[in-house]
C-alpha cells in the first residue's frame, strides 16, 4: 500500500491528465484494442519508476510470432499485471473475479484491457466466459489466465495451478507461455519503500502439437514446474 501511495504522490500533477485519459479511451465502443492497450504500456513503466520499481525482463523472443496465445503467469499479487503490461508491447487481456469490477479506478483499467469476469461459485456462467475467451483466441486475442485461480500469498512459492484454467487454450488450440514473476509481491504486498526489481520470465511455449496428446491436469503441472525451475535459478536469496 505504501508504494502505491508513493507512485500517486510522486505523479501528482500528471494524475489528472491520465485519469482522464484512462477514463476517456476505457469507452471499448470508440477506442480499439490497440489504442487502449498503447497508453496503459505508455504510462505503467512511468508509474512503475515512480515507484521505485525496476522490471527485469527475459525471454521476449520466445513469445509465438502470431497474437491468440494465453500467458499463464504465477501469481504474487497485485503487481502481477503492471509487470506483464510494461514488459508485454503487444495488446493482452484478462480474466478476473467479479469482486473486482467495480473497484474505484481499477474498473477503468480492466475496461481498457478488455478484462472478462468470473463468478467463481457460478459454474455456468463460468463456462460461458470461457468459452468467450475460446472464440477470442481463434479470432487473434491474447489473454493473460492466473492457474491458480488466486495469489499466492507465500512469496516467491506458488500454489497448484488448476487444470480447468487451460480448457479455454486447448480448445482454441493456441500456444501456451508459461510466465515466472519473481519477487513481485514485494511491491504492493508489503510495507517497504526500498528499491525493488521484479523479473518477468517469458519462457519457451507449449504449442498445440506439444500437448494434444495431454490431459489438462498435465499441461498445468508441466507449465507449472517449467515455472518453479526457473524461479528456483533466478530467485536471489
Amino acid at each position: 500500500m505504501k508504494r502505491i501511495i508513493l507512485m500517486v504522490i510522486r505523479s501528482i500533477f500528471q494524475l489528472p491528465y491520465w485519469l482522464y485519459k484512462i477514463r476517456k479511451l476505457s469507452n471499448a465502443e470508440k477506442y480499439d484494442e490497440q489504442t487502449r492497450y498503447a497508453l496503459l504500456h505508455k504510462l505503467t513503466p512511468v508509474a512503475n519508476r515512480r515507484g521505485r520499481v525496476k522490471i527485469d525482463c527475459h525471454g521476449l523472443e520466445n513469445l509465438p510470432e502470431e497474437s491468440g496465445y494465453v500467458l499463464y503467469p504465477n501469481h504474487q499479487g497485485l503487481f502481477d499485471v503492471l509487470g506483464i503490461i510494461e514488459s508485454h508491447e503487444r495488446p493482452v487481456s484478462t480474466v478476473s473475479k467479479k469482486e473486482a469490477e467495480n473497484l474505484f479506478f481499477v474498473k477503468y483499467i480492466f475496461k481498457m484491457l478488455g478484462t472478462k469476469f468470473i463468478i467463481r461459485e457460478d459454474v455456468r456462467q463460468t463456462m460461458k466466459v470461457m468459452m468467450e475467451v475460446t472464440k477470442e483466441l481463434k479470432e487473434g486475442r491474447n489473454y493473460i489466465i492466473f492457474a491458480e485461480g488466486t495469489r499466492s500469498r507465500n512469496k516467491n512459492n506458488i500454489l497448484e495451478f488448476k487444470g480447468g484454467s487451460f480448457k479455454c487454450a486447448v480448445n482454441a488450440k493456441c500456444p501456451i507461455v508459461p510466465v515466472a514473476i519473481i519477487d513481485s509481491y514485494k511491491a504492493f504486498d508489503t510495507n517497504s519503500l526500498a528499491k525493488l526489481t521484479v523479473q518477468i520470465h517469458y519462457l519457451k511455449p507449449l504449442y498445440y502439437e506439444d500437448y494434444k496428446d495431454m490431459k489438462t491436469v498435465e499441461i498445468a503441472e508441466v507449465v507449472s514446474d517449467m515455472i518453479q525451475n526457473t524461479i528456483k535459478k533466478n530467485e536471489i536469496v
